[in-house]
């Protein structure tokens, strides 16, 4: 019982070195190949730091794939809308690569913690970063209400009571002067790209 404990737990280590969307898929994996061969996972470098193979044909190519797709940002996969606003707060490439990073054509999320403990405030920085996230890509800064509502959720700092007034409260960031229940996209204003680029800073 011993020697399982003791490997669940180097698994678990190595498991939360990986990104956070892979930990679980990389603790089960390692996990059930190291109790059906009994054999340690040997831990590889990765472009984050951390990932690991085993031995095993089909765990090493779930693991090691990912790695090989996990690549920072660059100019040409940023939006030009992107680039100006980076430029125009002085800020960079460097600073998006603090927080998100491109695995495959998809575009990630690596920050984790807001900087903040208030569900007001959290509610607005989940809203701005998810902007940012689409206008990467898009060019938008804007963002479904449904999705910062799941993300709040998934954060726990949903405030159902509050929700209205927070976003009302807050006004001047966004592209409505009153917000309203049938509101489906939030997008920013450009007192909200100022706001933006503050958060940017203070998360890194």
């Amino acid at each position: 019982m011993k020697k399982i404990q003791d490997k669940v737990q180097e698994i678990a280590k190595i498991a939360q070195a990986c990104p956070e969307n892979l930990q679980q898929s990389c603790f089960e994996i390692l996990l059930k190949h190291a109790l059906s061969t009994d054999k340690p996972p040997t831990p590889v470098g990765g472009k984050r730091g951390g990932l690991t193979e085993t031995e095993a044909g089909e765990p090493k190519g779930v693991v090691e794939e990912s790695a090989k797709t996990q690549e920072d940002l660059s100019s040409g996969n940023i939006h030009l809308a992107v680039r100006r606003f980076l430029e125009k707060n002085d800020l960079s490439i460097d600073h998006l690569n603090e927080l998100f990073y491109k695995e495959g054509d998809q575009v990630l999320p690596l920050y984790d913690d807001l900087k903040t403990t208030r569900t007001s405030e959290s509610q607005v920085r989940i809203t701005l970063l998810q902007c940012l996230h689409n206008a990467i890509r898009s060019g938008k800064f804007q963002t479904p209400v449904d999705n910062v509502r799941d993300e709040a959720t998934t954060r726990k700092c949903y405030d159902k009571n509050n929700w209205s007034n927070n976003y009302t409260n807050n006004a001047a960031l966004f592209d409505f002067d009153k917000y309203r229940k049938d509101v489906k996209t939030i997008g920013l204003s450009e007192q909200g790209k100022k706001e933006l680029a503050d958060v940017i800073k203070e998360l890194q």
